[in-house]
Order: structure tokens, then sequence, then C-alpha cells
């Protein structure tokens, strides 16, 4: 049923779709965390343009990715299946992906926008490394993290991690995001036959943190807000989350704070996202001069969050809050705008909602679920947790009060957000949280075995 109902989207031509059907914006920006204005999480960040992409759309305040490292993450995304299930190394060549989820039975978001009679186009960082060869129709290549300044290591010189931070270079052209932001200008700037299915990849703030001085001067260093930290916060977790969530080669916020560098990161890091979404800008400003602005579905997404000091690191890599947490916008000039959700969603539900949105035939090998009734009623009642798995074999659930880890040798975490969003204190040892440290591992084992039964 689902080849013939492709066969006959595909029978109906592009000028049908062209007319109809919504083409779809899809901005990827790396390693950001919730810190933008429109999230609400942190006050210093200036982000105008992405806050105005808010007030056009639905923030989903409470979004989560299913792996906290960029290559599985953003392999989910794409493959609207569980990291987990797709049995996804790290190292996995995106080509690979392509195979593996052909051989489960789906296609990769953009071969199946393809397969219904989009165009597709893609541009930066959407998969670990590059778009799968052949599987877009124009393609604008991508750079790496550090093209246009080389990797200085100017304050971390830590091997096996781009991480450092610098006012570095001086132009924004000289920077990879400029290019692609100029890129998605043109495109839009062109006629397109058919509906677009158009991905776009920023790679800032991702590390290194090197933007121009100009961005930088957008900030009081001294006055910024510090992220919530505790030098005793790690006294209460397993052993294993120590060893497999610490990173011994990234900043420990101790350190920083000795070496009176921790407002020196956090200022980079910050002055990366406001150059980040000065590209982003560039491009809501073509597609707001276009002939498109009121027929497209605009997505900004990114692949994890990113610990800035809180759990004594400056690093992903970890089945926490901070690491797991991401912000994520939908604007559908067909729903209304300047909402905002705190349900518990998934990076996981991208993939069935453009689906839906574009009136394409159901993906059922999709994982995620659609949030389309969120978009209708923000507040609509949804029981669905969010899972994010890490190494050895572990992984976490979250509703909209609590989280619970469990890690491979079956040590557990377990925090309850109401009390304690920064996650400062471990209660699975807690007798008092005994019946919900149980509900959450039945539910955890619940929704693993759906997963892995597809």
């Amino acid at each position: 049923m689902k080849t013939l109902l492709s066969m006959l989207y595909l029978a109906l031509g592009a000028t049908v779709y062209a007319s109809n059907q919504p083409n779809v914006l899809f901005i990827s920006v790396d390693d950001m965390n919730d810190f933008p204005a429109f999230a609400n999480r942190y006050p210093d960040a200036k982000t105008p343009h992405m806050n105005r992409l808010a007030e056009r759309g639905t923030v989903f305040a409470n979004a989560h990715c299913q792996f906290p490292i960029c290559g599985p993450s953003r392999a989910s995304v794409m493959s609207g299946l569980h990291p987990s299930a797709l049995g996804y190394d790290h190292h996995m060549k995106d080509n690979d992906l392509q195979e593996r989820a052909n051989e489960m039975g789906t296609d990769l978001l953009h071969s199946y926008f393809s397969k219904n009679g989009y165009t597709t186009l893609a541009i930066g960082k959407i998969y670990h490394t590059h778009v799968p060869e052949n599987s877009v129709d124009v393609s604008g290549g991508r750079e790496d993290f550090s093209e246009g300044t080389g990797l200085l290591k100017e304050n971390w010189p830590q091997e096996n991690t781009r991480t450092d931070w610098a006012m570095a270079p001086e132009r924004d052209d000289q920077l990879p995001d400029f290019r692609t932001a100029q890129w998605t200008v043109e495109q839009l700037q062109a006629e397109h036959q058919k509906p677009f299915f158009m991905m776009v990849g920023f790679l800032r703030p991702h590390v290194p943190w090197y933007v121009p001085k100009k961005w930088f001067d957008l900030y009081d260093k001294d006055k910024l807000t510090l992220p919530a930290y505790r030098s005793d916060d790690l006294d209460d977790i397993p052993d294993i989350a120590k060893r497999i969530s610490i990173y011994e080669n990234m900043p420990r916020t101790d350190w920083a704070i000795e070496n009176k560098q921790w407002r020196n990161i956090l200022h980079a890091y910050l002055a990366s996202i406001s150059f980040a979404d000065a590209q982003v800008g560039k491009v809501l400003d073509a597609l707001d001069a276009s002939p498109y602005r009121d027929n497209t579905i605009i997505v900004l997404w990114s692949d994890h969050g990113y610990q800035l000091g809180e759990k004594n690191t400056f690093q992903k890599h970890s089945l926490w809050d901070r690491s797991t947490h991401v912000p994520m916008i939908i604007v559908d000039p067909r729903h209304q705008a300047g909402q905002r959700s705190e349900r518990v969603v998934s990076l996981l539900d991208l993939y069935p909602t453009l689906v839906e949105l574009c009136d394409l035939p159901t993906n059922v090998i999709n994982q995620g679920r659609s949030l389309v009734p969120l978009l209708k009623a923000p507040t609509t009642e949804w029981p669905y947790p969010a899972i994010t798995g890490w190494k050895e074999n572990s992984f976490s659930i979250l509703n909209e009060r609590y989280r619970y880890i469990r890690y491979g040798d079956g040590s557990e975490e377990l925090y309850d957000h109401q009390n304690d969003l920064n996650e400062f204190t471990n209660m699975a040892n807690n007798t008092a949280y005994n019946e919900t440290k149980s509900k959450m591992a039945a539910a955890l084992d619940s929704t693993l075995e759906q997963i892995h039964s597809k």
C-alpha cells in the first residue's frame, strides 16, 4: 500500500506539488544547547533571529536527542530510527547508514521526500560527515569545523579534541558557515518547479569556538551568568557514569575556575551562537523575500546539548539533561504562531512530523511520533517519554517530571526535575523514590523492547 500511494503521488506531477505541497527548510545548528533566548533557560544569549523564528511557530521547550554525540544523533533524526535499533557506530560512514536504513525497509528522510516528488538540496553538516553520495539533487558540500583558521590550540592544547576558544579569524567570510548561508540564500532566490526539501547545516557553535571579535563584543564577559555548578556534584553518581561520561581531555570546571577561564569559555560559546544566529537570519530574510515564504515549513534543531561547566566539565557525551536537551522550533504557516509546548518530545519525532505536515504517505518504520497534535494544541496530553542511549548499553528515560538513568552495569541515577532541574541530587538510593524508580525502569524496558522489535 505504501509503495502504491507513493506512485500515485509521483503521478500527480510537479505542477500540483508546486502549488499545493509545502516546501521544507530544515536547519541544523551543531552542538547548540538550550542557551538561545527563545528557550527561556539562560538569560544572556543574544539570538534575535532565532527568537523571531520562534515567534512564527512553536517552540518545543523540552526536546531531547537520542544519543549525545553528533553522528548517532543525526543518524537517528535522518533515519527515523533510534540509534540502538540502527546498531549505529559513531564511525559508521554515512553511505553505510543509507544501506542500513534500506536493509530495515526504510529511506533516509530526504530520500523519502525525493521519492515523493520533492527536489532535495543540502549544504553543511547534516549527517556526521557528508550527505550520502548521489542522494540529493543539489549539494553545496561541507567544510571542516576549523576551515579558514586551522586549529590554533590557543587555550586548550589537549590532543584528540578540537576544543579551543579564540577571537579568530578576522572576518565572517573566512568561516564555512558564512558560505553555507550565502549558498542557501542563492537557492531561495532561484526558481523551483517542484516543492523543495532544503537541508542547511551550520557548524558553530561546535568546537573550536572561533569567531571574529565583533561577536565577542556583543557580550560583557564579566557580567555573564555562569551555569549551575557544585564542586561535589559528582559525589553521588556511579563510578561507571564518571568513567564513560566525563572525558579527561576536556576542560574541567575546577580547572577553569582556578585558571580564570570559565568566563572566557562561556564568552566564546555565546559568541559562536550569536554568529550562527546571524547566519540563520540571512536565510530567514531570503525566505521572506522569496515567493516561498507562505508555503514553507521551517525546522530549527540541534543534534544534542552541551555542558558549559555543569557536572564539572565542558562537553557533551552524557545522559544528563545538559547533554540531551536541545532547542527545537517548528514553523508551519498553517498553524498558529507564537506557541510553546512544554511536553517531552524527541528529535526522533521530526521525521514523522514532516511527513504528516507535507501530506506524504506514512512511513510505518518510523519510531518517533508526529508532533502535529502539539502544533495544533501545545498543551495536549503527551504521555510519551524521551529515550537517550549512550555507551556500554546505558540509557536514560525522561518524562515531564523525572529522569531515570540505568547504566550497563545496572547502576542507576534518578532526578526529580520538579525540585532539582539542575540534577544535583541523585535520588536513586532514596527509598522514598523506590516506586517512582521502579515505574521509570519498567517504562524504559518497555520502550526499549518496542524500539528493538522493529
